[in-house]
């Protein structure tokens, strides 16, 4: 019956792998996001008038964007802990010879429910990012025909 067990054990261990892959792609995210409130942050001292209000404006979206990517962080973790709990109870309900379904069954929806969410956080700091680095028309001469 182990063997049975470690089968059923591998759908939510996949997943678990997913959500590490997720994990480095946010904190990728954020580290990137983090050098360039660095950068801003100078920048903010540096600058006066139209240009610093540029910079405050960019600053803002910047932790919008840290504040979106912690959320699905957090978000991704529990649900991380709760595939764990769902093996668990996989493994513990073989030792004891009992059957955890209904515990299985929760800990594996909420946690299919948190990864779900927090891929939500990571669409909407995408567009967030895609909202506030559009180019400038101007900057892309559309007027011109020779290109």
């Amino acid at each position: 019956m182990i063997a049975q067990t470690i089968q059923l054990s591998l759908a939510p261990v996949f997943v678990l792998v997913a959500i590490g892959n997720i994990m480095n792609i946010l904190t990728t995210r954020l580290g990137r996001i983090v050098d360039r409130s660095r950068a801003l942050q100078i920048l903010h001292a540096k600058t006066t008038g139209p240009d610093h209000d540029a910079v405050v404006i960019e600053m803002r979206f910047v932790d919008r964007r840290i504040q979106l990517i912690g959320h699905a962080l957090l978000i991704l973790v529990m649900s991380g802990i709760g595939i764990g709990v769902t093996v668990g109870t996989l493994f513990l309900g073989e030792m004891l010879g009992r059957e955890f379904r209904i515990a299985t069954e929760l800990t594996f929806f909420t946690a299919i429910s948190l990864l779900m969410l927090a891929l939500v956080y990571l669409l909407l700091e995408t567009r967030l990012v895609s909202r506030t680095l559009r180019l400038p028309p101007e900057l892309l001469e559309f007027d011109r025909q020779d290109l």
